[in-house]
């Protein structure tokens, strides 16, 4: 049974940091329009034996994986890091099976999927387009007001696409923009709506 919230004020985001060898980030953040906070984040890392045996079946975890967050959490978007363009070819074939994955379950369940570089990413977050990752947990850390730095990095890095995507839809709301082609209306412009709040609205920011 999904979370139940006033979701008239609140817009919550997976975020999913794919990967072709190594752990599959995911992190649920909630903003409600002023400050974020994590829900729940962690790496999923199929057992290298099933990799070897098996392509298809570690692709079918992180089907599962990605269909039972949705189902728990019921968030309003799903964000994704997007190919990075300098991959080698076999590497990037590997990560874009998994992106499909991440595709057909955000489909499967009715939730609007948008993908976002690792650059940007981490200039939204860290400020700075080539931030190790270290620098991205620190920053998620103190973005979400948490007491702990997220681990392992690929959480983090999965929390950092969600805020990202975040800012993005705070940035429409701000300037008024209309959604993308097909894509749901803002749940943060609405939200802002019935709560009467002033139009610029803030830009992500840490908890306090």
């Amino acid at each position: 049974m999904s979370e139940s919230r006033p979701r008239q004020f609140l817009f919550r985001v997976l975020g999913i940091d794919p990967a072709a060898a190594g752990p599959t980030g995911y992190g649920i953040v909630e903003s409600d329009g002023r400050r974020c906070r994590s829900l729940h984040y962690d790496a999923l890392t199929a057992a290298g034996k099933i990799r070897k045996e098996s392509t298809g079946a570690a692709l079918e975890a992180v089907h599962t994986l990605i269909c039972d967050l949705l189902q728990k959490f019921s968030p309003d978007a799903l964000a994704v890091e997007s190919i990075f363009s300098a991959l080698n070819v076999k590497t990037a074939l590997r990560l874009a099976e998994v992106r499909g994955v991440v595709l057909l379950a955000a489909s499967q369940h009715g939730v609007k999927v948008h993908s976002y570089a690792p650059r940007l990413i981490k200039a939204t977050v860290a400020g700075y387009g080539n931030a190790d990752k270290h620098h991205v947990q620190v920053m998620v850390r103190s973005l979400l007001g948490m007491t702990e730095t997220p681990e392992p990095a690929d959480a983090a890095d999965a929390l950092a696409v969600a805020l990202c995507h975040i800012q993005n839809e705070q940035f429409q709301a701000r300037f008024a923009l209309p959604p993308a082609s097909g894509a749901r209306s803002s749940r943060i412009v609405r939200g802002a709506t019935a709560r009467s709040v002033d139009a610029d609205t803030p830009r992500v920011q840490p908890s306090r």
